[in-house]
């Protein structure tokens, strides 16, 4: 009987363990956004695309790649009984047990925590149900993986990798609805520009306002070799932007859009730390929403500007 560790059986256990940890973070993290996205709360951040799409393409890689190595590693033990007796596959067992066991009593613990506050919102029993299940499928599999020697072992755990698989696509597809197709989200981010080139333009609008003390009759006006500034023009037909001067003080903006403005607001987590696509505005006015939604094709946004608010060529403060 040999018990010895090659460099293989290192290796195989090694990369095995570190691609069930890494993945089994990106599915709970994925998961956690999917259930954000769909059990929306207004108290909550903007969605943020990345923060799905990442731990999607994690684990379209990574659980192909460890399914793989499960199956390497399990070959070896039916040719070689023996090396189910080796250190590191004793190691990585208990401490993937005991690691699975911690996070699903650490998740219970804060399901009664949150529950005995009176704080427990639908979003949130389900993102524990999720931990849960995904912990408690890991811990069963292991547990069973350490008594591989009956066949009836070998099946329930065939079942629990089943089931692993099973969660893993159901937070994929879950992502992909949130997250739409690569041709909405390139959509979705040319739309972002033209709505960031506008807030520019409208910008350098209020500026010439304030300096000249009327708006210009056309774009052009706003191109400054000595600064260096350049108008903007539509990032993916290169077209100019629609401008037509209303008056003294007001102005309209116009663009063609790709999708309607996607509402995103409470789809997000909690806290300072929020991360989304949002369109800060640059002229103040009833807030994001009412400043730059657009529809489908071309949208336009008239603006006045309020000489109170912004007067021409304030004074600096030290000077006042």
């Amino acid at each position: 009987m040999n018990n010895k560790t090659t460099p293989k059986d290192f290796f195989l256990h090694l990369a095995a363990t570190i691609g069930l940890y890494v993945a089994a973070g990106a599915l709970i993290n994925l998961s956690l956004k999917v259930i954000d996205y769909l059990f929306p709360d207004r108290l909550a951040g903007y969605f943020y695309a990345p923060s799905i799409a990442w731990p999607i393409s994690m684990l379209v890689v990574l659980i192909p790649a460890l399914y793989i190595l499960e199956w390497f590693i399990h070959r070896d033990y039916r040719k070689m009984p023996e090396k189910m007796n080796l250190w590191i596959r004793r190691w990585r067992i208990h401490l993937t047990l005991f690691l699975a066991g911690a996070t699903i009593l650490g998740d219970l613990i804060t399901l009664i925590n949150t529950y005995l506050s009176g704080e427990i919102s639908v979003r949130f029993f389900y993102k524990v149900i999720a931990v849960l299940v995904i912990a408690g499928v890991i811990f069963a599999y292991y547990l069973f993986d350490r008594m591989d020697a009956t066949k009836k072992g070998q099946g329930i755990r065939y079942s629990l990798a089943g089931a692993g698989l099973l969660v893993v696509l159901i937070a994929v597809i879950g992502g992909f609805v949130a997250v739409g197709s690569p041709g909405k989200q390139r959509a979705i981010r040319f739309d972002n520009q033209r709505i960031y080139d506008l807030q520019n333009i409208q910008g350098q609008v209020l500026s010439q306002w304030q300096t000249k003390g009327e708006v210009p009759v056309s774009l052009t006006e706003l191109g400054d070799s000595f600064s260096g500034y350049s108008v903007p023009i539509d990032p993916e037909d290169s077209s100019a932007y629609g401008y037509t001067k209303k008056g003294p003080m007001s102005f309209e903006l116009c663009s063609t859009f790709d999708l309607v403005t996607q509402d995103t607001k409470g789809r997000g987590t909690y806290g300072a730390g929020d991360y989304g696509v949002s369109y800060p505005s640059v002229y103040p006015g009833d807030g994001m929403d009412s400043n730059w939604k657009h529809q489908i094709g071309r949208t336009c946004f008239a603006r006045t500007i309020d000489p109170e608010k912004y007067p021409r060529n304030p004074k600096p403060l030290m000077m006042q």
